[in-house]
């Protein structure tokens, strides 16, 4: 049995820069930022009181009907409303012939934890009575996935890949797979997150990992930067719809790329830190390479996972390095964190949106607020902003607690 190829066919974003993905994508190509004060709670007396938040989100102007948004934790809110452009935009029309050849993989690493803060106050505070039936379906991170299915009518293969930060990859990488193996024609796919609540940022803030730069909220995120001082967190949702090659011809889809190769790996190493070496990192990348049959000189982009903390992103420099060697020098490196942040299990959905929109409109964008070079984070990290030029292959990356990593190859549509 020969493999299949897969493309993507349909696009979708929620981002703190904007509400689709096309605004994002100008907004980022113009250099701005979606990092601002938070909103969704009083973080007056918190370290860090910033964050990437998506700005007037309405769900009902997505289709979803109040009261059944009002079930919903707003990562399943956002999930479903970037699922149902996500289906405008593929033009796909799923109906009772198809409907058990799509499959929905959603990448989550967290889950409903603001829905959990606000149950758990009511138990406390009135007794188990005033615990929702609902608490348990709004919180789990399954219900991304189960309730685009809901949404969409897509009956395939629904499931939530759970692997922190590396979720939303993993997510795509499984898609991709099922598809190349013939399990199912088309999938809807990314990730999604939601955690700016008390407990999401304190909970970070007490591990030393986000930053507390709140005057200048805009100039916090600072990838590779040598004044780097944490990550600041986003919340969002990307979602690609991908499809059989053949199917998408059949129907005369648009096709903004393809995905040819998908590579993970474990540190084994520490719960929180990454290997210092860089192996665990450089060996997804390598799978990743080996599984679509590319060299290292042959990738001319990298979507790098660059969180602007200081171990991470040295970490990925090293591996970076280890896997391309002198080639790492002259590969274009962007961090689209250093704009909207970091959407946790979400990052590698918004980011694999990005990387496509590179390979589909032949623009690099660029990296913000590296103003400080840091001889140890020495490569070409697009500082200077976009780069109109045309690339046939993206390497994107994204690595998570636990010492999980994955990484994607997006080729470039050519028309064969």
């Amino acid at each position: 049995m020969s493999n299949k190829r897969v493309v993507i066919t349909g696009l979708a974003a929620i981002s703190p820069l904007a509400n689709d993905f096309r605004s994002s994508w100008e907004k980022l190509l113009a250099g701005e930022s979606g990092v601002a004060p938070i909103t969704a709670f009083d973080a007056g007396d918190f370290d860090a009181q910033i964050a990437g938040e998506v700005k007037d989100f309405d769900p009902e102007a997505f289709g979803i009907p109040v009261k059944q948004s009002k079930r919903m934790d707003r990562f399943v809110q956002l999930s479903v409303a970037a699922g149902m452009e996500l289906m405008k935009d593929s033009g796909y029309v799923i109906d009772e012939a198809n409907a058990h050849d799509v499959a929905v993989c959603i990448g989550v690493g967290m889950g409903g934890l603001n829905t959990i803060e606000v149950f758990h106050s009511k138990l406390v505070e009135s007794g188990p009575g005033r615990v929702s039936p609902f608490y348990i379906p709004m919180l789990i991170s399954n219900m991304a996935p189960g309730q685009i299915s809901i949404f969409t009518g897509a009956k395939g293969p629904n499931l939530a890949a759970c692997s922190a930060c590396a979720s939303a990859l993993h997510a795509i990488g499984y898609a991709y797979s099922d598809i190349m193996l013939g399990r199912c024609t088309a999938a809807i796919t990314g990730g999604a997150e939601s955690t700016i609540s008390p407990m999401g940022i304190s909970g970070f803030t007490a591990l030393k990992a986000l930053c507390t730069l709140n005057d200048d909220p805009q100039k916090a995120s600072r990838p590779f930067d040598k004044n780097r001082s944490g990550f600041v967190m986003g919340e969002g949702a990307g979602l690609l719809f991908l499809e059989e090659l053949e199917s998408a011809r059949k129907r005369g889809a648009r096709i903004y790329a393809e995905i040819t190769g998908f590579g993970a790996s474990g540190d084994a190493y520490h719960m929180t830190a990454p290997q210092e070496d860089g192996l665990g990192m450089a060996a997804s990348m390598q799978r990743a390479l080996r599984d679509a049959g590319l060299d290292p000189k042959d990738v001319g982009h990298i979507n790098a996972h660059g969180t602007s903390t200081h171990l991470n992103d040295l970490c990925e420099t090293k591996a970076i390095k280890r896997v391309f060697g002198q080639h790492a020098y002259n590969v274009p490196i962007v961090s689209n964190k250093s704009q909207v942040g970091h959407l946790l299990g979400g990052a590698g959905g918004i980011e694999s949106v990005f990387s496509v929109l590179t390979l589909h409109q032949g623009i690099i964008p660029g990296t913000i607020n590296y103003e400080t070079p840091d001889p140890e984070c020495d490569l070409n990290y697009m500082v200077h902003g976009p780069e109109k030029k045309q690339v046939d292959i993206v390497l994107c990356n994204d690595f998570g607690f636990g010492g999980t990593n994955g990484s994607i190859i997006y080729k470039r549509w050519s028309g064969k």
